[in-house]
């Protein structure tokens, strides 16, 4: 197994990177040579897919796809220039004017790496211009801020960090050096690329259980009823068929209108990039009128993949309608509250203190997390029953009941009333979800 690496940079920086990293044989180094930053993220849009992990050749066209949404910092990783880079600039651009510049601007380095640099090689008496933004800025900009300098007669060379700013700089007359990453700086993230890649490649492999399972309706017309849900059942599979191709998978039925759908960790993400599981809902009722709840379990192994669909199936259950819950191998339960929109929450909650919390508590320490995350998700900390019952999908006199039950354990506290068209006021209670943790 090869980790498909893009290496993404200016040509000379990403020879460098291509060099250094011949030496780890589990990387497929493929180039991307760009020559303005901005160009990053039309290489990434367009080779995306055959890719596993991306290596930047500097600060600036990592943080510029970052800030684009084209990657995210769980596949893409930088070489951080550091101090011994800097000093090796510093000797070259010396040697070459064949004097000691004492005053100099720099871009991208970090301040406290420079002022490293000055304490351990006794170069106080240089005055250094910074500019370490963090992030990404635009090539212009720098450009500017070294050239201003050097108009001012405040500086004798300018040190840089970019290819594109070190070409500008050098033809607007600017004394120009550049700054490149160390070959043991690339060998140091090329090792985590390749942790990260093996990583990645193990959860794409993972196995998950898609479950369907039929919700029927409710009715005594006898054999008539029974040739109609046979008609949509029909459908059903129709549609389950579709989504089983797309994701390349197997399709179990279980019985009693329950469905397994076995696949990958990577093809299920591969499909949602661009799909939705409630999507499939909809496409379910649209060919067979028939709702549907889905319960989809992860796992380390066959059998901890279709527990977590069997819970999450009882999660599912509390809800009426349709509904899609997923239940991690770390038991963390996802809920599909709207389209693209997810509300996540613990069922194991570790230590000694939220144990006591719950220890003759008629509540679970799930339901406690689930109201949790939904005062975050709706940014509400004081709620009444009726707003708890709206939350949960349930009957107020539940919500009630639960709510006092939270009083009782120390994790809601009455703050006041509302008053009702009629009956007696609703008390209002505010959430304490920092006890017992």
């Amino acid at each position: 197994m090869q980790i498909r690496v893009g290496v993404v940079g200016p040509e000379d920086s990403v020879y460098q990177i291509m060099k250094a990293g011949q030496q780890f044989k589990e990387l497929n180094l493929i180039p991307y040579v760009y020559e303005r930053t901005e160009e990053t993220v039309d290489l990434i849009c367009r080779n995306k897919e055959w890719i596993d992990q991306w290596f930047f050749s500097g600060q600036a066209p990592y943080y510029y796809a970052l800030s684009k949404g084209v990657i995210t910092e769980e596949e893409a990783s930088y070489t951080p220039l550091q101090g011994s880079s800097l000093l090796g600039t510093l000797l070259e651009a010396f040697v070459k004017e064949g004097r000691i510049l004492y005053r100099l601007s720099f871009d991208t380095i970090q301040v406290d790496e420079i002022e490293d640099v000055q304490e351990s090689f006794s170069l106080n008496d240089l005055t250094m211009y910074t500019n370490a933004y963090p992030g990404y800025m635009p090539a212009e900009d720098i450009i500017q801020f070294h050239k201003d300098l050097y108009d001012a007669q405040k500086i004798d060379v300018a040190i840089t960090c970019i290819n594109s700013v070190y070409q500008a700089l050098k033809k607007l007359g600017v004394p120009t050096y550049r700054v490149v990453q160390s070959e043991i700086s690339t060998h140091r993230v090329l090792g985590s690329i390749k942790e990260r890649g093996q990583t990645s490649w193990y959860r794409k492999s993972q196995l998950v259980i898609v479950g369907i399972e039929v919700i029927y309706p409710s009715s005594s017309e006898g054999q008539q009823l029974s040739f109609k849900i046979k008609h949509q059942e029909l459908e059903l599979n129709r549609v389950l068929l579709g989504f089983v191709e797309k994701i390349n998978g197997s399709l179990a039925e279980i019985g009693n209108g329950l469905y397994y759908i076995y696949t990958t960790r990577g093809e299920l993400d591969l499909f949602l990039k661009q799909n939705s599981i409630q999507t499939q809902l909809d496409k379910i009722y649209v060919n067979s009128k028939l709702h549907a709840r889905v319960g989809v379990g992860y796992g380390k192994t066959v059998l901890e993949a279709e527990q977590n669909v069997r819970v999450a199936f009882e999660h599912a259950r509390v809800h009426q309608g349709s509904v899609v819950i997923t239940i991690t191998e770390d038991k963390e339960v996802i809920e599909l509250v709207a389209e693209n929109e997810l509300l996540t929450y613990q069922r194991r909650h570790l230590g000694d203190e939220w144990e006591k919390v719950f220890k003759d508590a008629s509540i679970s320490p799930s339901l406690a997390s689930k109201i949790e995350s939904l005062s975050s998700h709706y940014g509400q900390k004081a709620i009444t029953s009726i707003e708890l019952a709206r939350w949960l999908k349930s009957t107020e006199r539940n919500a009630r009941r639960i709510l006092a039950e939270m009083e009782r354990i120390g994790l809601a506290s009455v703050k006041g009333e509302e008053s009702g068209q009629r009956g007696r006021p609703r008390k209002i209670y505010e959430l304490k979800f920092n006890q017992g943790k």
